[in-house]
């Protein structure tokens, strides 16, 4: 199996770490009530912490499906190489450095590092639309 896919994986495997982080600190603020009813009623904002964590959960969920869609788009098109390899790993570990330098409130490198995860996904979509 193509490295590239495991790295997808992982990827995955990261987003869960995200919903799961996210929920878990939200749940800590508002209590067991809240997590498991409907979610109607108004809450009080989030604490910073369960808010960086939500913020940079919504982050990586607009960026993965486009990174699934076009790796597994460049695997289709049987386009693998160095390009999505290199660009694979730079949205995996920038993404996962990305998580706790955001829950973290640490502003200027954790916007560097998204830029690297997205000089990946661009590597990717860059093998993909041209070999």
């Amino acid at each position: 199996m193509p490295i590239e896919l495991y790295l997808l994986g992982a990827a995955a495997v990261l987003g869960l770490v995200h919903i799961l982080w996210a929920v878990n600190v939200k749940t800590a603020q508002y209590g067991t009530q809240w997590n498991m009813g409907a979610r109607d009623a108004e809450m009080p904002p989030l604490k910073p912490l369960a808010g960086r964590l939500a913020r940079a959960q919504a982050n990586f969920f607009e960026t993965f499906p486009l990174f699934a869609a076009v790796l597994l788009g460049a695997l289709a098109a049987d386009r693998l190489g160095w390009k999505t390899e290199l660009g694979a790993h730079l949205y995996l570990w920038a993404r996962l450095i990305y998580l706790p330098l955001y829950a973290a409130g640490i502003p200027k490198v954790r916007t560097l590092v998204w830029l690297v995860s997205l000089a990946g996904l661009v590597l990717v979509l860059w093998a993909l639309l041209l070999g």
